[in-house]
């Protein structure tokens, strides 16, 4: 098993990525979202820069901000400074779309930019409706070292559902869960996936596609319990970014909550809803994976923790880790919170990777 990290890109904040090719993670996820963080490929460049073996990529490149072209050629830039390490993580947005008062891309305009991104990624020509016209592009300089598509850009989708999913499995080279850490739920997305590969009975994932999750991991300390401060402080953020994305799914798309988060719900929406509407948008995301605003604080309890975070000790996260690999999950990408981000990278680091390597 794999362990990644998802960075929430700051354009100050390269030594994290350099310290994270030192303690041995297998890659960087920058995290793409325009109203919260800096620019996903300004920070990419410099990490790029400033390693030389850790893989580098998108998590996620949002589809609805950027045309399939610009994306290909923002990708392909960071493949001319990391060739043979770089990746494209691509999704029809959250946060990015969202925070600015839109649903994310509809499947259908997904499945299309797929489409469209995938000949471009390897430097061939497509066909890109822009505005409403159809027309067949392609970059036209390629070999001058602008861009570089001679070493292949893996693409990898995020899917949350079936059928963005199922897009995984039809255009991706591997697949991006955002999932709660529970081996049944893992094993329903990657047959979800699998469903997009072949008409009928799909076969099963190749060992050639590539599957990751996005998670956060706290190791517990002999006697230490999930309901301790530290685990608050570091899974809490993820926690509650969670809790923002199910608010936006029950508010938009008639979702029910999560069961972890129906005993705060009521109290959630409330707190939310007090928000004029006009400005409630700007206000859900509000710390997206990086603090627990101090009215949030309520909220994030052992079982929201539980349903969105991996936390326990060394073993127990080692054996859970071990089931996950088993049922055909490759990678875990990691997001602490951000401040005690520097402290769990490097026990992860430390402990979690070579418990792993031994195993």
């Amino acid at each position: 098993m794999d362990i990644g990290i998802c960075i929430a890109s700051h354009i100050g904040d390269i030594d994290y990525a350099v310290r994270a090719e030192e303690l041995g993670f297998s890659s960087l996820w920058f995290a793409d979202s325009q109203m919260i963080w800096s620019d996903c490929y300004a920070t990419l460049a410099l990490a790029a820069d400033r390693t030389s073996r850790i893989r580098l990529g998108t998590g996620i490149a949002v589809s609805g901000t950027r045309p399939a072209p610009v994306t290909a050629a923002s990708i392909a830039t960071i493949n001319a400074l990391a060739p043979g390490r770089t990746f494209l993580g691509v999704g029809a947005g959250n946060t990015a779309m969202r925070i600015m008062g839109r649903k994310p891309q509809s499947i259908a305009r997904f499945d299309r930019f797929l489409a469209e991104l995938k000949p471009l990624l390897k430097g061939e020509e497509s066909v890109v409706e822009l505005d409403g016209l159809v027309k067949p592009i392609r970059h036209i300089m390629p070999d001058k070292g602008f861009v570089n598509f001679e070493d292949p850009i893996p693409l990898y989708v995020s899917g949350f559902g079936p059928k963005s999913l199922a897009l995984a499995g039809k255009h991706g080279d591997g697949a991006i869960f955002g999932w709660p850490p529970v081996q049944s739920v893992l094993e329903r997305f990657l047959r979800m996936t699998e469903a997009g590969m072949a008409e009928g009975s799909p076969p099963p994932i190749s060992s050639a596609y590539r599957t990751t999750a996005l998670t956060t991991v706290t190791l517990l300390d002999p006697g230490e319990t999930i309901d301790s401060p530290r685990v608050k402080a570091e899974c809490g953020a993820m926690a509650m970014a969670g809790l923002h994305y199910a608010y936006d799914g029950w508010r938009q798309l008639n979702q029910p909550p999560p069961r972890a988060a129906e005993p705060i719900w009521d109290d959630y929406v409330a707190m939310i809803e007090a928000i004029p509407e006009d400005r409630r948008h700007q206000r859900i995301h509000a710390g997206h994976n990086c603090w627990v605003l101090p009215e949030e604080e309520k909220f994030v309890t052992p079982e929201l923790i539980t349903n969105t975070c991996l936390v326990g000790t060394l073993d127990h996260v080692c054996e859970r880790l071990h089931q996950y690999k088993e049922a055909g999950l490759d990678e875990i990408m990691i997001l602490p919170a951000f401040d005690p981000r520097y402290q769990v990278v490097e026990r992860v680091g430390r402990e979690l990777i070579p418990a792993l390597k031994s195993a």
